[in-house]
């Protein structure tokens, strides 16, 4: 093994003494008595010489000067000096002890004033004093600097600390023990509107509206538990659910408690979507179960062989038959919709002619309008820009909107279609002349499996979810959609297509 340690500790520090004296025997005799002591001793006979060295070892703990020299004198060594070593302590020497000079030599900085002759004790003596002041001062700068590095440190990190805590999307409230609050986020004053911006620290109640928040940072002070809890707003034009984490701090060396962080998350998106998702299974239970029953009934019906007669046992097939279909249409229309949420549908976009797509709807659908006394109008220019999109989805498309423009329309009544260039958009307009909406539907419109309820409606069957698949096709292709529609008069719905970008009509 090595005789040397691996880490070797660091050598004392050698104090160093400058002796700045014209007087040769001064200088050695300095010297000798310092350097017994293990001292490092630097020797200059005059000012000049002595600046000289001070300016090479700006470390020198002590100089002894003489305060008469030829040149350079021991007050204007003191000035020059003084610039050069801050952290150096100076001890005048003279023959000439007077209170005066005494006076001169510690204004310009002098520690200690010492007369000649001198014995080898009193130099040491006052040396050691004045080494000792030294050391001090080095220790004192030394601390004061750390203290400014870590000063500037924790500003860092501070700095740090908030712009982190102001990126985080999640509000932070940070209170003290006496529920103070001291520290907010950008977030915070957004989840938490009436959270008005604070110049001074105020009391948590002066601030909060919501009793409960008050409530759950006031169990996880006094408790001095994390807590968690669903908080909800309801002083807003807008109900607002919170999600609301507390959480004390304290203190690990002492253990004292120091206050609260509370983590705020808007999860009014969440339970919002939590109550869609109850109604939209509410509302397929119900539409599912509704032929379901009729079905079974109609079945029940035949099977004990309450009707004999055979065109009213047609008429029961025929009526299970229609339940039926509108079952498979519902699911359907379901499993169009969970395609398009999920972005699994699968499409092949090609050039499509309108036109030709609305004549083979037009001509589906003319037994269901021949069945509903309307008639059926389609009006197209001679030439139009072909539309990018896939053929199957944009029959379904047009399908609903006339679909509904027949469905909704009154007896002896009728369906225009009318289709025109109209910029970079193909546009085309199908108008009926029937029952018309009021202002309120207009508005939900497109919503999942809404319909309107109205004595006007009542026998007519639908999923509420046709337009629903409309609105999500239209904005696929980066169309657009408008409705406009009197009560009792009918509705015109009107779309915008964009045409191919390389083809001119």
């Amino acid at each position: 093994m090595s005789d040397y340690p691996l880490y070797p500790e660091k050598p004392p520090h050698v104090q160093k003494i400058l002796v700045v004296d014209d007087e040769e025997g001064i200088r050695y005799g300095c010297d000798r008595v310092f350097r017994s002591q293990g001292y490092q001793v630097l020797l200059a006979e005059r000012g000049e010489k002595g600046i000289e060295i001070l300016r090479r070892h700006p470390d020198i703990d002590l100089v002894l000067v003489d305060l008469r020299m030829p040149g350079m004198s021991g007050l204007d060594f003191l000035q020059l000096a003084e610039k050069i070593a801050p952290e150096t302590v100076y001890v005048m020497i003279t023959a000439y002890a007077t209170l005066e000079a005494a006076v001169q030599a510690t204004k310009c900085g002098a520690y200690d004033f010492i007369a000649k002759p001198f014995a080898p004790d009193d130099i040491l003596r006052t040396a050691t004093r004045a080494l000792e002041r030294a050391r001090l001062i080095r220790e004192r700068n030394r601390l004061d600097i750390e203290r400014r590095q870590r000063m500037l440190e924790l500003a860092k990190e501070k700095t740090q600390f908030r712009a982190v805590i102001d990126c985080m999307v999640d509000g932070v409230m940070v209170c003290n023990a006496e529920q103070i609050l001291v520290l907010y986020n950008p977030s915070a004053l957004k989840i938490l509107s009436h959270l008005q911006s604070l110049r001074t620290q105020v009391a948590l109640r002066e601030v909060l509206k919501s009793e409960d928040l008050i409530n759950l940072i006031s169990y996880a002070s006094t408790h001095q538990k994390r807590v968690s809890s669903e908080i909800r707003l309801n002083y807003d034009p807008k109900e607002t659910w919170l999600l609301a984490n507390v959480g004390p701090v304290v203190d690990s060396a002492s253990g004292r408690f120091l206050g609260t962080v509370t983590v705020l998350r808007d999860i009014t998106e969440p339970k919002h979507m939590e109550h869609a998702k109850a109604e939209f299974v509410s509302l397929v239970a119900h539409e599912l179960r509704a032929p379901l029953t009729a079905v079974d009934a109609y079945l029940s019906v035949l099977e004990e062989g309450y009707v004999q007669n055979k065109e009213k046992q047609d008429a029961i097939i025929k009526r299970s038959k229609q339940r039926l279909a509108a079952l498979v249409e519902l699911v359907d229309d379901l499993l169009k919709v969970t395609s398009m949420s999920e972005g699994a549908l699968r499409r092949e976009i090609t050039p499509q002619r309108i036109e030709e797509i609305l004549k083979e709807v037009l001509h589906l659908m003319k037994p269901f309008a021949d069945q509903n006394s309307v008639r059926l109008e389609l009006q197209t220019p001679d030439s139009l820009c072909d539309v990018h999109g896939d053929r199957e989805e944009l029959t379904r498309l047009f399908g609903n909107l006339i679909n509904n423009a027949v469905k909704y329309n009154k007896k002896d009544g009728s369906v225009s279609v009318a289709v025109q260039q109209d910029g970079p958009y193909v546009k085309i307009a199908v108008a009926d002349t029937g029952i018309g909406m009021t202002k309120d539907t207009l508005t939900r419109l497109f919503s999942e499996f809404f319909r309107e309820k109205r004595k006007e409606t009542k026998g007519i069957a639908g999923t509420g979810l046709g337009l629903h698949i409309v609105k999500n096709i239209v904005d696929f292709y980066n169309g657009r959609i408008e409705v406009k529609s009197e009560l009792n008069k009918g509705s015109t719905f009107t779309v915008w297509l964009p045409c191919q970008t390389d083809q001119t009509p």
